[in-house]
């Protein structure tokens, strides 16, 4: 073969003597204390090939290479054992320090592959003697590297801080709806911001461990797995990296709770903690577990799918324990008040359902996956159940006394703040109060297209989405309560009163949010009408008798009515409005504008039939007999419906 200089020289002997001199140049430069971290790399890569080529078969003959291959073993054993006396750390002692022992520890698993062809089917003792050595020294290394594998695990693992990660999840993400709904307050029809996770996850991965030393993690990892110690790193990595996971959840302040522990909870605390795991869920699943998969991929991802295994073996325990708390509360009591955690619950954890199926997406992830389908399943169920016991607890709410001052029941104010509390849930509600139709609706996707309409009398649109019907059952189911409720009070007027009182806020709240578009026009023009029909029962129940004082009887004119009949008409009538303005003074009509409404209607009546029969009469009966002018009564009557009970008798107009 011709060179460069112009002689030839037999083939072998170039490739030794280029081999000897590579050696000698590497050696050189590994004295260099000013090198750089990647030069130090590059060396000891090229040492490891050199001495890989220095021991092929053909290099040396069966006796000669034995004695060539012990005088080696002899220097890498010498290498492994060194570090066995030290109590501290390869990695923590420079990066030129963990690159030699990488080698060497390369270097032992090539003398077992080599030994282990040499005269395979017929060792002697020496050759045994040797293999038995070289399998011993790489055990103690491939032990050795677990250990500095966990430590490097362990040492640059970043602190999890999820108060700087960056999306729009906050606390108003689960408003504690309970609490508001039962005072009846109106805040609680307040918008709530309910936004979701981003979808594009790369966007929240995180660094788990410091950048830095991921590919001293990858060479220790791909060196175990060649040398077929590839079950004690993942071990490692699974025990260290599911201490991580539980960290995390603790940091997420999601403790373990069992089945039992859920269940015994008060609901004020499971409330809180059912919020907690809302926004951990969101975090967890989107930023933390993609961050782990992401980890998982960078050390052991040219080795092929297996990482997928690894990923789904150290994290699975910790979103099982987040799954269980779903079902535990799944499986609680169902009452109308947990409706709404429920349906968060649902919500975030049907959302989150194509992150989880592509995190888990091979077999070793199947019971994550199949877990969370089920869990689903029954928060979807708890919705459907509580959403019944609202629809009982309506039907069968018993009162033993009448509402005071006929106002506004409690009830109702519960029920409609209740119903328009649950439009922000429209698209869940609408898909799982659908009839079941032998399919599984809660694996399904939502319908995100626009209610179902049809077409009313008028030619308006009517909703008939499953929501819309059935929040139209519970208006009527409350309707129904009010009637039996009004029955409790023995004066009939006041009967009316509640009634309008009631069936108006019940309309001025389907009219003034989004439930105007689930009721529709025909029920607001229907249940106008309905409270005006009470306002008009109202005024005739309360005013026929006070009114019938004041209209002559027969055909006498007032020429022919007596005095002392006309001073028992005026006395008559004034203790009858009395007694009205004292009884109804105490009633309540807390809507502005229809408690005025109602007293100018009832002025009107009152007054121009006061005037008449004054006028009427008045030449026929002294002033004294007139106790008040119709001004006094249009003011008295100004002071009905306040609900402060007030007495003509304390009062001295004129």
């Amino acid at each position: 073969m011709g060179g460069d200089c112009g002689y030839v020289i037999p083939e072998m002997e170039r490739e030794e003597d280029l081999i000897a001199a590579a050696k000698h140049i590497a050696r050189a430069l590994e004295s260099k204390k000013n090198l750089t971290d990647d030069a130090k790399k590059i060396l000891a890569d090229l040492g490891t090939r050199l001495s890989n080529i220095s021991i092929k078969d053909e290099d040396v003959n069966e006796v000669e290479g034995i004695t060539d291959i012990e005088k080696q073993l002899n220097v890498v054993q010498e290498k492994i054992m060194s570090w066995e006396t030290d109590q501290s750390m390869i990695w923590d002692s420079g990066l030129d320090e963990a690159a030699q022992y990488l080698n060497a520890a390369d270097e032992a698993r090539k003398f077992v592959e080599r030994l282990e062809t040499l005269s395979s089917n017929d060792k002697d003792s020496g050759e045994k003697e040797l293999l038995q050595r070289s399998h011993d020294i790489l055990q103690i290394a491939m032990a050795r590297l677990e250990e500095e594998f966990k430590h490097i695990l362990l040492q640059n693992r970043q602190p999890f801080e999820p108060e700087h990660v960056s999306f729009r999840s906050s606390e108003e993400d689960t408003a504690d709806f309970s609490s508001v709904i039962s005072l009846g307050d109106d805040s609680v029809e307040e918008s709530i911001n309910r936004d979701s996770l981003s979808r594009n996850s790369e966007e929240f991965i995180i660094d788990l461990v410091h950048p830095e030393v991921i590919s001293d993690l990858r060479c220790i990892a791909n060196l175990m797995f060649i040398s077929n110690y590839g079950h004690e790193c993942s071990q490692a990595y699974i025990s260290v990296r599911r201490d991580a996971l539980d960290e995390c959840l603790f940091i997420l302040e999601m403790e373990k709770l069992s089945i039992e522990d859920v269940l015994k909870l008060e609901w004020g605390s499971l409330n809180s903690k059912i919020k907690r795991w809302v926004r951990a869920m969101k975090m967890f699943v989107r930023v933390y577990l993609a961050s782990e998969k992401y980890l998982t991929e960078q050390i052991f991802g040219e080795l092929g799918t297996v990482n997928l295994v690894y990923f789904a073996e150290a994290s699975k325990g910790s979103i099982l324990q987040l799954l269980n708390f779903g079902d535990a509360v799944s499986i609680g009591p169902h009452k109308p008040e947990k409706l709404f955690p429920i349906l968060d619950m649902y919500e975030v954890l049907a959302d989150l359902l194509p992150d989880i199926d592509s995190l888990y997406s091979d077999d070793a992830g199947f019971c994550v996956r199949t877990d969370c389908r089920e869990v689903l399943r029954r928060l979807g169920d708890s919705v459907k159940t509580a959403f019944h016991e609202f629809q009982n607890a309506i039907a069968t709410s018993v009162s033993l006394n009448p509402f005071p001052g006929g106002g506004i029941h409690h009830l109702t104010r519960y029920v409609m703040n209740y119903i328009n509390t649950l439009t922000d849930y429209r698209e869940t509600l609408n898909f799982l109060l659908r009839d079941d139709n032998g399919e599984d609706p809660v694996l399904l996707s939502p319908d995100m297209s626009p209610p179902a309409e049809e077409e009313s009398r008028n030619g308006s649109r009517k909703d008939d989405s499953p929501m819309a019907r059935h929040f139209r059952s519970v208006a009527s189911i409350l309707e129904c309560n009010l009637d039996d409720k009004a029955k409790l009070y023995k004066d009939p007027s006041l009967q009316h009163i509640f009634l309008m009182n009631n069936v108006h806020y019940m309309t001025q709240k389907i009219k003034n949010s989004v439930l105007r578009h689930i009721f529709g026009d025909d029920w607001i023009r229907k249940h106008n009408w309905k409270f005006q029909q009470h306002a008009m029962n109202y005024e005739r129940a309360a005013w026929s008798s006070v009114l019938a004082l004041l209209r002559d009887e027969g055909n006498c004119n007032s020429d022919s009515v007596s005095k002392s009949l006309l001073k028992e008409r005026f006395r008559n009538f004034n203790l009858a409005f009395e007694d009205v303005y004292r009884t109804q003074t105490a009633w309540i009509i807390p809507d502005q504008q229809l408690r005025e409404d109602l007293q100018i209607s009832t002025s009107v009546k009152v007054i121009q039939a006061y005037r008449t029969f004054v006028g009427r009469h008045s030449n026929h009966i002294s002033d004294k007999h007139i106790k008040h002018s119709a001004d006094d009564l249009e003011s008295f009557l100004c002071d009905l419906f306040q609900g402060s009970q007030k007495s003509l008798q304390n009062l001295h107009r004129r």
